[in-house]
């Protein structure tokens, strides 16, 4: 559908160029080392391999489709949907001096140029390297949504108590009120921001590019969904968790640790028929026994070049290696199999590339999708009662102990105020303020 608009006097003003989204070279940002990522559909490269880069260039320009108008440059790597190339400095310099960017491509070598609408960004550290030896934030989280709008405030606010302080949320064409309730969590004073990401089927992208803006900020950045919260049995702060993990086991070897992969648990709807008051965490408190892949916890430095990853966990540089982290220490609850009204949700589409939609007749027997349920998004009778096989309140009742107020409400419950670290629940239809520690 194209879009435009007219004026009374002058007529319509003609509609800009359209593109196939099946090949597009959609955004560009240049690092911090000067090197410029372009994020790319149509190459039908391999998932998790490094393809062969001296068969692909670089292109900047406007008009590509005259080659002696572009300034080409070499392709430093190429992976998945992720291509990093050589910056001319004919281009960071001009870009430096005017307020307009140039756009970005990738050719293949004897054959065509992808149709392009990225346009060269810089981060906020871009040419700054080495990166600065203390960060803002010690403990970040990032994630892909949509129409996640009435599950973020529990999300959010629980995560800034056990110690994240700063939230990247690439919002994948929510039509809800996802914007609002980011903007009323900063308004709040959490360090939150909402990055729009329409591109289709591009959330492993959409990660590099998040590890990329998070580099310079985030000593450590999770990547998790918003049915996905980090349950720490012991009660210590996520930062703690990772500062004991991490000074424990690189005393063995000169290896560094630059990724913490953390079990999942499963949870299904626990009997429930309807979206629980209290959040999901109280809400759904029976899982399945054995953990379901993992979610990872990244130091954003070290990741390899390629930025490949697979959304669960990515790949490293040759001098760091990950951890797998004990249940007892820390683990996520995946509230995966929430109420029918939530999770036929899941049926409209999936955000990751090389994974099949549900509604697809691919791979119908995979992990990602539901056990038994088929292609179809029919509630089967049995659904409340299905995916529970272990009663497990741990989280809950952490969540009760020491959140909860006299009158058991929670803090994603009511209005919400963080101010240094400490967050105020104003209750509703009064002027009475509680703070907790």
């Amino acid at each position: 559908m194209l879009i435009t608009v007219g004026s009374k006097s002058n007529g319509v003003f003609p509609a800009g160029p359209t593109h196939h989204w099946d090949s597009l070279a959609y955004e560009a940002l240049v690092d911090n080392d000067n090197t410029t990522v372009v994020f790319v559909k149509g190459l039908n490269l391999r998932p998790e391999r490094v393809s062969n880069a001296s068969r692909f260039e670089c292109v900047y320009g406007e008009d590509f489709s005259r080659l002696k108008l572009v300034l080409r440059s070499e392709v430093l790597s190429i992976a998945q949907e992720i291509v990093r190339c050589r910056t001319p400095l004919i281009v960071l310099n001009s870009q430096k001096k005017v307020n307009s960017s140039v756009k970005v491509s990738v050719r293949i070598k004897g054959g065509g140029t992808l149709p392009s609408i990225a346009r060269l960004g810089f981060l906020s550290d871009s040419g700054r390297d080495p990166l600065p030896t203390r960060k803002p934030h010690e403990t970040c989280i990032c994630t892909m949504a949509r129409n996640q709008a009435r599950f973020l405030k529990e999300w959010v606010i629980y995560h800034a108590l056990i110690g994240v302080q700063r939230w990247y949320i690439y919002d994948n064409n929510s039509d809800d009120d996802t914007d609002q309730v980011i903007e009323s969590l900063f308004n709040a004073g959490y360090n939150i921001s909402r990055h729009i990401w329409p591109w289709i089927k591009t959330q492993e992208g959409g990660f590099s590019h998040c590890a990329l803006r998070a580099k310079g900020s985030c000593e450590w950045i999770g990547f998790i969904d918003v049915d996905e919260f980090l349950h720490l049995p012991s009660g210590l702060f996520l930062h703690d968790v990772i500062s004991n993990l991490t000074s424990t086991i690189t005393s063995f070897g000169n290896i560094s640790i630059g990724e913490i992969r953390v079990s999942c648990y499963s949870f299904g709807p626990s009997g429930l028929k309807r979206i629980p008051k209290q959040g999901v965490m109280v809400g759904y408190t029976c899982r399945l026994v054995v953990p379901e892949r993992h979610k990872s916890i990244v130091k954003p430095e070290a990741l390899n070049s390629t930025l490949i990853n697979i959304v669960h966990h990515f790949h490293l540089r040759d001098d760091f290696r990950f951890i797998d982290v004990d249940r007892r220490m820390m683990v996520v609850n995946h509230y995966k199999y929430q109420v029918w009204e939530v999770f036929k949700q899941k049926f409209y589409r999936r955000v990751a590339t090389y994974v099949a939609d549900w509604k697809d007749e691919q791979n119908v027997r995979s992990k990602d999708r539901a056990p038994g349920l088929g292609t179809r998004a029919i509630e089967p009778v049995d659904w409340s009662s299905r995916f529970c096989e272990v009663t497990d309140t741990g989280l809950k009742d952490r969540v009760l102990r020491n959140f909860a107020n006299p009158k058991n409400s929670l803090p994603w419950q009511t209005t919400t105020n963080k101010k240094a670290g400490t967050w105020f629940v104003e209750e509703e239809n009064t002027n009475k303020v509680q703070e907790k520690e």
